[in-house]
């Protein structure tokens, strides 16, 4: 551990193209453009089938499907693709962030209550305004849960990354497992931990923001335990 915090302390691993500095931004920015991709491409479309009822089942099966495949087979499958460097990683990356994505706000919407719809739509509200005043705000926990679920996976994940010769907080995982430098893989893993922590703090604080007060999960024990969980996940809260 002595070595550990000496590695921490010497100037020289946080500065320059293979410092820690330049590394956790390249983490970062992968990570936060996989994360926004998937939420591009996932969140739209779980809304709407949740909103109207419509392929939901297949769109959770698919999703399911894509769960179970391990990240580490998507990155080598996309390497034989694109080749090696940031491409794979990325694709892999956003592979990874839709199914959890997909599947909470499919069921978040369209676990609204029955009641709610009706009063919305006799309120004179039409599909859309009924969606976006009504739905959205009630499915916000839920739907913020499979946010931050993917998004800390693939800050996770991305460590990945090194093993296709790209940058991020995996190289020095993967250079000293190479160098058998243990103090280097260890340092690594606590740079990856820590940032992994920091999302999911910085996701939970943007949850209170956007999450109406009353169904906040410590506020309102109907929707406890979707916080930090995608759907079919055991709530540890």
């Amino acid at each position: 551990m002595g070595d550990v915090v000496e590695w921490f302390t010497t100037a020289d691993h946080w500065t320059g193209g293979a410092g820690a500095i330049h590394r956790l931004v390249e983490h970062t920015a992968m990570s936060a453009g996989a994360v926004a991709l998937a939420a591009l491409l996932a969140l739209p479309l779980g809304i709407w089938l949740g909103h109207t009822g419509r392929g939901g089942a297949l769109a959770i099966n698919v999703s399911n499907v894509g769960r179970a495949i391990p990240s580490f087979a998507i990155l080598v499958i996309a390497a034989q693709v694109v080749g090696i460097g940031w491409k794979p990683a990325f694709l892999a990356l956003v592979v990874l962030a839709i199914p959890p994505m997909v599947t909470n706000a499919y069921v978040g919407v369209r676990e609204v209550d029955a009641d709610v719809r009706e009063s919305a739509r006799a309120m004179g509200m039409t599909g859309i305004q009924s969606l976006f005043r009504v739905e959205l705000p009630v499915a916000a926990p839920l739907i913020m849960a499979g946010l931050r679920t993917a998004a800390v996976q693939v800050v996770a994940t991305a460590t990945l990354a090194a093993l296709v010769a790209w940058g991020g907080l995996g190289r020095f995982i993967v250079d000293g497992l190479a160098q058998r430098d243990f103090v280097q893989v260890f340092a690594g893993a606590v740079l990856v931990a820590s940032l992994s922590i920091l999302t999911e703090l910085a996701l939970a604080g943007v949850q209170r923001l956007v999450v109406p007060r009353g169904l906040r999960p410590r506020e309102s024990g109907k929707n406890e335990g979707f916080t930090g969980l995608a759907v079919g996940e055991p709530a540890t809260e």
